[in-house]
């Protein structure tokens, strides 16, 4: 399983690209008119997302606008950026830790109003499944194969996954994915779709899967089975990572 973004790597998500900027930060939002313009604005999203456990606020940004700017156009600096490493460090845990349990109260309440809904049910593990389709095929054992469409997204209803989207269904062993997808598609039928909201320690619990997925993310999966794969079959389409982490 991937390990969560390192603080030290987040200093150099910084410092690296920073060098790559060649205009100070603009008072108000800069006009995207030329392909340079959308590449380096795309540049500042890219890097946003390695910053997202610092949970910043508006005057916070400006601050390391401030820092990004000086450092990028040579400018001398307020303070050593090299002596406060560790203090950047330490900032990053503590935010992570504190968004890490505002995450984890927020998947909680989902999953009590998920649980809730008519038609819904909650497993003795704490998966909640609620069947779209019913199916009308085989159901699927551990050990076999499946091929899936999929969307996965977290409890503010953004989408971190989806085979749908890339127009390619998933192929995957039901033993080698997430704990909450084994339970779960054992329980469909081919044919069938269901909506999948997984406990955070039955998904990827509290390293995360950065940058979509943070640690103690609830996830929601809305899964159609496509078929059970015969042994030998020629399929294409490896599971993405979401719904197949590395053990």
């Amino acid at each position: 399983m991937r390990q969560f973004l390192a603080p030290a790597i987040v200093i150099a998500t910084l410092v690296i690209p920073a060098a790559c900027a060649k205009q100070p930060a603009a008072a108000t939002a800069p006009k995207l008119v030329t392909d340079d313009d959308k590449t380096l604005y795309a540049l500042g999203v890219l890097m946003s997302r390695n910053l997202e456990g610092f949970s910043f606020s508006q005057q916070e940004i400006e601050l390391v606008k401030s820092g990004l700017e000086d450092g990028a156009l040579g400018k001398p600096t307020q303070v050593d950026a090299e002596k406060l490493a560790d203090n950047v460090q330490s900032l990053y845990r503590k935010r992570m830790d504190a968004l890490g349990q505002k995450d984890k109260d927020a998947g909680a309440a989902y999953l009590a109003k998920a649980a809730a809904e008519p038609g819904a049910t909650k497993t003795a593990s704490g998966i909640v499944i609620k069947t779209l389709t019913p199916g009308t095929g085989a159901t699927p054992a551990a050990t076999d194969e499946v091929k899936v469409h999929y969307e996965g997204t977290l409890v503010n209803g953004k989408v971190f996954d989806s085979s749908i989207k890339r127009g390619e269904p998933a192929t995957f062993g039901l033993n080698q994915v997430i704990p909450c997808w084994t339970e779960a598609v054992q329980t469909m039928k081919v044919g069938g779709k269901a909506r999948v909201v997984c406990p955070s320690e039955l998904a990827y619990g509290e390293r995360g899967s950065p940058p979509q997925i943070r640690p103690n993310n609830t996830l929601i999966f809305e899964v159609q089975l496509l078929e059970i794969v015969k042994p030998g079959a020629n399929q294409g389409g490896a599971a993405a990572a979401p719904a197949n982490p590395q053990k």
